[in-house]
């Protein structure tokens, strides 16, 4: 085919992606979703069907050995096209709201049997071991070696500036917060590859660590700053880890009990599930270690002050697991 019916043959698609592309680029200048469009043109759904074609002809221009001005129009043009094709998406804070607000409280809600085991496994060690060393102080030895003991009687030291630490400045603290809490959810939750007994030790852990540090130091009289650094921040961080606890209970239960589904088909959709929670999980540890790091551990603001707030921060906590995403689409 001669390079004249070639350009007769084609221009006409030509013009119209060019043009198509021309749209695209306008709108997103002006940043408008709901801009007009011109309904002469392509429709959007057609764009990489037309993209392939115009590769195709590119290919068949350079094979024939068209002119150099010919080759070099239809290869700006692909690289337009290519550039909007494998575009990185825009990040849309919408779509993350919306996620957290509504379908990761409705995830978790949807795994209400797993998330009630957790808390249980969680929960009671935690009361138990806090009432027995109450009822038993020596038993603290037994759980905690002297070292420990020390250094968490002198963090929360009554007279100490700041409660919880003991040093480092707010950002300091901030990123070890993260670190060492997010790792706390990531393994909780990774254990339950474990045909879920990791993460049931790692409840049972965490509750009677947890459980005896609280009661040792309210026996010894520094129950009153511990409470006071613990109470805000934990809303996030006590429950993330409980909702973590969750997640790995149901990975390990697919793996153990699949029921009708292939094993593998049974955990790769316990791992969906397990990786859409953790999302919701490190955005709440994210929030308690801000809170950990710049607001509980202020020694100077008195225990009323701590106290209104946490019970504002854990009834936001409650109500948003429970009613956030109410009325929507039921989360996978």
């Amino acid at each position: 085919m001669r390079q004249e019916q070639f350009v007769s043959r084609y221009q006409p698609e030509w013009q119209a992606l060019e043009a198509w592309l021309e749209q695209r680029a306008h709108l997103g200048r002006r940043r408008r979703a709901r801009a007009p469009v011109d309904p002469a043109l392509p429709a959007d759904a057609e764009f990489p069907q037309r993209y392939r074609r115009l590769c195709q002809q590119l290919a068949l221009a350079r094979q024939r050995g068209y002119s150099p001005q010919l080759v070099e129009h239809l290869q700006q043009l692909m690289q337009r096209g290519h550039t909007l094709l494998y575009r990185t998406p825009a990040f849309r804070w919408r779509g993350v709201l919306e996620f957290l607000l509504a379908d990761f409280p409705q995830l978790v809600r949807s795994q209400a049997t797993v998330m009630w085991v957790a808390l249980a496994l969680f929960a009671v060690p935690l009361v138990g071991s806090f009432v027995a060393v109450q009822l038993r102080p020596d038993l603290v030895h037994l759980l905690m070696d002297n070292a420990r003991l020390a250094q968490v009687e002198r963090m929360y030291d009554p007279s100490s500036p700041n409660l919880g630490r003991d040093s480092g400045t707010d950002w300091m603290m901030f990123g070890y917060y993260i670190m060492n809490n997010i790792s706390i959810g990531l393994r909780t939750f990774a254990s339950g590859l474990l045909a879920g007994v990791g993460t049931v030790l790692v409840l049972l852990f965490n509750g009677i660590t947890i459980g005896t540090v609280a009661g040792h130091l309210q026996h010894v009289g520094h129950g009153d700053p511990f409470w006071r650094f613990v109470v805000g921040h934990g809303a996030f961080e006590l429950t993330a880890i409980v909702i973590a606890g969750g997640a790995g209970l149901q990975l390990g239960l697919r793996l153990v009990a699949p029921g009708r589904k292939r094993r593998l088909d049974a955990l790769v959709e316990g791992g969906r599930i397990g990786a859409r929670l953790c999302l919701g999980i490190a955005a709440m540890l994210l929030v308690a270690a801000f809170i950990e790091a710049f607001w509980s551990s202020i020694a100077s603001i008195p225990a009323w002050g701590k106290y209104s707030v946490a019970a504002v921060l854990w009834t936001l906590v409650l109500l948003w697991l429970w009613r956030g995403g109410r009325g929507g689409a039921h989360a996978d």
